[in-house]
């Protein structure tokens, strides 16, 4: 089976470790990140709408899998608008800070909530001194700094979030032309992928970032030590750090790709 018009062909090494995933769809977890993966990396962040097609494949997916679940460095907020329209599809933010229980409502780690007046300084500080361009993106529980309209910053700003590291307590973490702090509370897309996959034979994460690679890591933990059918997703361009398609098990075209790494789970569990 390939992906469908349109979408990259999936070859057939691609498909051969994707099959384990469709054998019993009812006991395996499907996880994806959002920007980079469902949805395009842009020069505006704020602008990013996930591709055509991805909320239609998301929530076919639910009627057939487990667990259908989009884990993102996003807040829960963001998820919530940009993913309206699907159903059953549980949303984790801010690499598993906080996340949308089965009522609607937004819950958080309770170590977390400490350290937003830390977060909050920290953003005020770098707005103060980032250059035109640069953009520092405040979610609440961490702060991002992205310098991919001005990549010359790229030094200083690295400078200025290790002091802010040094000065808070929080910690940095790498991302594509940026860099966020984090609370140290010992969650992160692992830990999350860990805990949605429990009880399950099989499950697979696509992700395109250095925030992924928890997530790889996890689902390589399981398979060793559990035997659960695992299978790591790398959605890569020519941005893409060399690292995180080699930790994946599959590598496809960035998220056109995992789109139709999607639409296959989906096809493969309708008999199509």
């Amino acid at each position: 089976m390939t992906g469908p018009p349109g979408d990259p062909r999936l070859d057939p090494d691609t498909i051969a470790r994707l099959a384990p995933l469709t054998g019993s769809p009812g006991d395996t977890a499907v996880l994806t990140d959002f920007d980079g993966t469902l949805a395009p990396i842009i020069e505006d962040p704020t602008a990013v709408r996930a591709l055509p097609g991805a909320i239609e494949v998301l929530n076919r997916l639910v009627v057939s899998y487990a667990v259908v679940a989009v884990v993102s460095g996003r807040p829960v907020s963001f998820l919530t608008e940009r993913l309206a329209g699907t159903s059953g599809v549980r949303l984790i933010g801010l690499y598993g800070l906080e996340q949308v229980d089965a009522s609607g409502a937004r819950v958080e780690v309770p170590d977390a909530e400490r350290w937003r007046p830390a977060v909050t300084g920290v953003v005020e500080r770098l707005r103060a001194v980032a250059p035109e361009g640069a953009w520092i993106e405040s979610k609440g529980l961490t702060v991002t700094a992205h310098w991919r309209k001005v990549p010359g910053w790229a030094t200083e700003a690295g400078a200025l979030v290790a002091a802010e590291a040094a000065a808070t307590g929080l910690v940095p973490h790498v991302g594509r032309m940026s860099l966020e702090l984090r609370p140290p509370v010992d969650v992160d897309k692992g830990t999350v992928v860990a805990a949605l996959a429990a009880g399950h034979r099989a499950v697979c994460f696509l992700g395109d970032d250095f925030g992924d690679l928890p997530a790889f890591a996890a689902l390589g933990r399981l398979a060793s030590e559990s035997g659960v059918a695992a299978v790591s997703v790398a959605a890569v361009d020519a941005e893409s750090a060399p690292e995180v398609a080699a930790a994946a098990a599959v590598s496809v075209p960035g998220p056109e790709g995992a789109l139709a790494v999607l639409r296959w789970l989906a096809d493969a569990a309708d008999g199509g």
